[in-house]
């Protein structure tokens, strides 16, 4: 993996660019900020293909991070680079500086750490492969959890159903045996009177 895999870097409020690093010209920076107006607000990680270069960006909590890279480098360099930066972001200003902080200016505080991010994913390629492999299996046993606490909670709210019908079940039975025997009685002592006009 060349020094170029990983080209350029943003996080933002929104629409607002906090913090950027690039040591490359060209027009990603332009298409990057394009991308990112036409995102969708809701959490999740997205990639685009243009130009022999993957866009690569994570939405979560109205913060949004990028990576511009080279195609070749694949989709788990960049997506572990944004997990990275996220989460050094997050622990920096979580809550804080970064929930009003105007355009670009995090840039001297943060711009150098995204240059660190970048760096160690570039020279750490198999580390990074190894780490996004144990996350996305991780992710994916969370999953199933989630899929299986969903069927339980499902089946006990059956459960509960079956409950309730056996119950109403039982009480209509009462009533119809009480009615029967009502019936019953009424039917004998009918019985009885029609037995005495016979005599």
């Amino acid at each position: 993996m060349g020094q170029q895999s990983l080209i350029y870097a943003f996080v933002a409020r929104g629409t607002v660019i906090l913090a950027e690093f690039t040591e490359f010209t060209g027009n990603f920076t332009t298409i990057a900020s394009q991308c990112l107006m036409k995102l969708p607000a809701s959490n999740n990680k997205f990639t685009y293909n243009c130009d022999g270069h993957t866009f690569n960006y994570l939405v979560e909590d109205g913060f949004t991070y990028c990576v511009v890279a080279v195609e070749s480098v694949g989709r788990q360099v960049p997506i572990a680079f944004l997990d990275r930066v996220k989460e050094d972001f997050a622990k920096r200003y979580g809550g804080g500086k970064a929930a009003t902080a105007a355009a670009n200016s995090l840039n001297r505080e943060f711009g150098s750490k995204l240059k660190e991010h970048m760096q160690y994913c570039v020279d750490h390629p198999e580390e990074v492969s190894k780490l996004s492999k144990v996350k996305a299996q991780v992710s994916e046993v969370k999953g199933v959890m989630m899929e299986n606490i969903e069927k339980v909670l499902d089946r006990g709210e059956k459960i509960e159903l079956l409950v309730d019908k056996t119950e109403n079940l039982r009480s209509q039975s009462r009533i119809f045996s009480g009615t029967r025997f009502q019936a019953a009685r009424n039917a004998g002592q009918e019985k009885d009177v029609a037995t005495e006009y016979e005599d």
